[in-house]
């Protein structure tokens, strides 16, 4: 239990530090692959910092308290997870602190948000069923919800027995990254964005939180992908960092290389995706483990 309230800890200090660098190096490639020289890998760094040292501005009381609901749900989650509790109570919390940031988006009745905000909720309806069933394939894969036991209990890694399940992931990886081409409800950088959507009313402290919120997250989203990898062999830690980086460029990729899809294709292809991989998978698992 100490040490998994140490990596608990870790993960609360450490984790804005290597999503902020990571999303330094995905905008120094992002540059490279268009041609241009790029920001310094430290900019998201200096970003967050002026956010937070702007004049404290809000619509109203309501979106702050949201925001800020937003950012302890995201960070509650990833001490759940880190921690090597239940997955499925970690997939239950993102959701509702997604919920928290379309209630602070919906809150300040701008026309702008408000679109954003429609936008969110069709992203979320295409996310949804593969992080539930990522969860349940974890189960049926080691008859485990905890995050510590999937780990110490697999003497290979799971991504054996789920690979329809680690590809319906990394599919809406790109959904939850808010990257092309399913960047709909706001972009992650501004190559496509002319109004900020779900955040466009959004600036100074409350935007930094938001940021810092989703950096949290991603550590998260990018910590089940190495938890697929993950075993009770030590090496194994090595493979999960690989695939990991591995998944992130692949994002990069797909950002630089993809033109935004309307909602209705995106849904499909998110629903077809999680249908196809996900429930042949788990239609197979069935049988292997009787």
């Amino acid at each position: 239990m100490t040490e998994r309230i140490i990596i608990a800890v870790l993960y609360v200090i450490l984790a804005p530090f290597v999503i902020g660098l990571l999303d330094g190096f995905d905008r120094k490639i992002s540059a490279r692959m268009q041609g241009r020289r790029g920001p310094s890998v430290l900019q998201p760094f200096f970003d967050l910092k002026k956010l937070f040292e702007k004049e404290f501005l809000t619509a109203n009381k309501s979106q702050l308290f949201m925001i800020r609901s937003y950012l302890v749900f995201i960070v509650l989650s990833g001490i759940l997870f880190f921690g090597g509790f239940d997955i499925l109570l970690v997939v239950f919390s993102l959701s509702t602190a997604a919920m928290f940031l379309i209630l602070a988006s919906t809150s300040t009745h701008s026309p702008y948000s408000a679109q954003g905000t429609h936008r969110e909720l069709v992203q979320i309806m295409s996310c949804e069923p593969m992080e539930l069933l990522v969860a349940v394939g974890f189960y049926l894969a080691t008859k485990t919800f905890n995050v510590n036991e999937i780990i110490a209990g697999s003497a290979i890694s799971n991504i054996v027995y789920l690979p329809g399940f680690f590809v319906g992931f990394v599919f809406i990886l790109t959904i939850k990254f808010r990257k092309s081409p399913f960047d709909i409800a706001t972009s992650h950088h501004a190559h496509q964005e002319v109004i900020k959507g779900v955040t466009s009313e959004m600036v100074g402290k409350e935007y930094g939180m938001v940021t810092l919120a989703e950096w949290y997250e991603n550590a998260i989203l990018l910590g089940i992908v190495g938890l697929f990898f993950l075993n009770s062999n030590p090496v194994s830690i090595v493979g999960a960092i690989i695939a990991i980086l591995v998944v992130w460029f692949l994002e990069i990729l797909i950002d630089n290389t993809s033109a935004r899809v309307k909602w209705q294709l995106m849904l499909k292809l998110a629903w077809g995706v999680t249908i196809i991989a996900a429930g042949m998978n788990l239609f197979l698992l069935e049988i292997i483990m009787g």
